[in-house]
């Protein structure tokens, strides 16, 4: 069975009167024979599968790695019970003994075919997804699960809840650190930019662009930003610094067209870290640009020229057009008005830097051989998840809430200062994480940790939460790459 992502590119040399209703990047599936029906009015199950896969985008899942996990679950799927004679579409009976069989050959199999408990349970609920809507649709006749109801409370209103029984119970993952601790931090941004533990330049480092890769740095620990979202960050998005220094944080909008789901968010980042990053656009930037004309390679496509650029947007080959609307791939095709890439982090030729996994991984490791044999390698991720447990350790123990109220006198720090004086810690990560729900923050810190300090004020999700919590708490892991 073929997997492939769809493209709409060249539609019209197709023998079709109009373009497909399938998004980009959609995964598609594909029987070996490419054949779509058994006989006319008879479509084979890859076809409700791949319009289960359509509707997706239209039932709370904007994300394209959503789809893909989706599509290679069923895929796997399908694939398994072919090769044994059965249809993913038959009877109740028959579908259960087919999962009891699968589940032997994912959990107890051959060792390249065997799933840890985390992969399984996905996997169960991605199925149970897609037999409750062939069920509904009139395509299935039976779901081949059995679900336990319980209630639970969800922003302050009871509600049922359903459990798969398919899904394996896991111990909390508290006994793995996906985070830095505060010091940890420090001394990895001091590693990123070339220093050691004490501060002074490391005799042995033999990297190049330690003050970007430092703020960079800096500037996700600070805000919280995925990879997506600091990649392909312009110069122009930087929030401006403030005219004096200031405990309170900075906003830092952020455009829809990175952000993860298209859902656009104001996060935040410290002054301090703010300062960095333009310390760094303005001098060290500055100078590895110095002289040198870049252009995006023709596979990108034609670059967009940039005239006139001002925080909201400018004119890319003569026609305005603002920040927000442009999707990562363009923004590696925009050319400032001084020649070269607009994005924030930058190569001493000009060019956009993209590869910020490689950076941090092996930082990681130089941390580890000379200074700290405990530190972990870290991926983009984890700066994220950092930044999101010493946010809450801050507002949970009311240092955001003092600089507040010292603060709350001044015009440009009052409308922070009620927000955060009003505000539950929970509520206030949620919306600088950019989640829907705080049930979703609660079961994304629970699974970061849950010795803290504070996690006896919110460590009560049920073993049965919401759904649609649960799926976003877990699509924030979606990016963590595996070391």
């Amino acid at each position: 069975m073929h997997l492939i992502s769809f493209s709409a590119a060249g539609w019209e040399s197709w023998d079709v009167d109009q373009q497909p209703l399938i998004r980009d990047q959609m995964p598609v599936l594909i029987d070996d024979d490419l054949i779509l029906e058994d006989a006319p009015g008879m479509p084979r199950p890859t076809v409700f599968v791949n319009r289960w896969l359509r509707e997706l985008p239209l039932n709370g899942s904007p994300a394209v790695r959503t789809w893909q996990n989706s599509a290679s679950c069923l895929r796997d799927w399908l694939t398994f019970l072919e090769a044994r004679g059965v249809s993913p579409l038959s009877d109740r009976t028959e579908l259960r003994a087919a999962l009891s069989m699968y589940a032997e050959y994912r959990l107890g199999g051959e060792l390249k075919n065997r799933w840890d408990p985390t992969t399984w349970n996905l996997n169960m609920g991605i199925l149970s997804g897609f037999y409750t809507w062939a069920r509904d649709e009139g395509v299935a006749a039976a779901v081949p699960f059995n679900y336990r109801v319980g209630r639970r409370m969800a922003d302050g209103v009871l509600v049922e809840v359903e459990r798969n029984l398919s899904k394996l119970r896991t111990p909390r993952p508290h006994t793995t650190i996906k985070y830095l601790e505060r010091d940890f931090a420090e001394l990895f941004v001091r590693g990123l930019a070339g220093l050691g533990p004490d501060g002074e330049p490391d005799p042995r480092f033999r990297g190049r662009e330690g003050a970007r890769n430092a703020a960079m740095g800096g500037l996700v620990l600070s805000s919280g930003l995925r990879r997506q979202e600091f990649t392909h960050l312009t110069i122009y998005e930087v929030p401006p610094l403030p005219s004096r220094p200031r405990k309170l944080p900075v906003l830092f909008p952020l455009s829809h067209a990175i952000t993860k789901g298209q859902k656009a968010r104001t996060s935040w980042i410290s002054y301090e870290s703010l300062t960095d990053v333009h310390q760094y656009i303005e001098l060290d930037r500055a100078a590895s640009a110095d002289g040198y004309r870049w252009r995006p390679p023709s596979k990108l496509g034609q670059p967009l020229i940039v005239e006139e650029p001002d925080w909201e947007g400018a004119f890319l080959n003569g026609e305005r057009r603002s920040w927000r609307k442009l999707r990562p791939a363009e923004r590696l095709r925009l050319v400032t008005p001084e020649g070269g890439s607009a994005l924030v982090g930058l190569q001493s030729s000009g060019k956009p830097f993209v590869d910020w996994a490689t950076v941090l991984r092996r930082t990681s490791a130089r941390i580890r051989e000379r200074f700290e044999p405990r530190f972990p390698t870290v991926a983009p991720h984890r700066l994220r998840h950092s930044m999101a447990m010493a946010t809450l350790e801050w507002l949970v123990t009311g240092y955001y809430q003092r600089a507040a109220a010292l603060a709350a006198g001044t015009e440009d720090d009052a409308a922070m200062a009620l927000y955060l004086t009003r505000n539950d810690p929970m509520l206030i990560l949620r919306d600088l994480l950019g989640h829907q729900s705080v049930l979703s923050t609660e079961l994304y810190i629970a699974r970061l940790d849950v010795t803290r300090i504070y996690r006896d004020a919110y460590k009560d999700t049920s073993s049965a939460p919401d759904p649609g919590a649960a799926a976003e708490a877990a699509a924030e892991f979606d990016d963590e790459e595996t070391i």
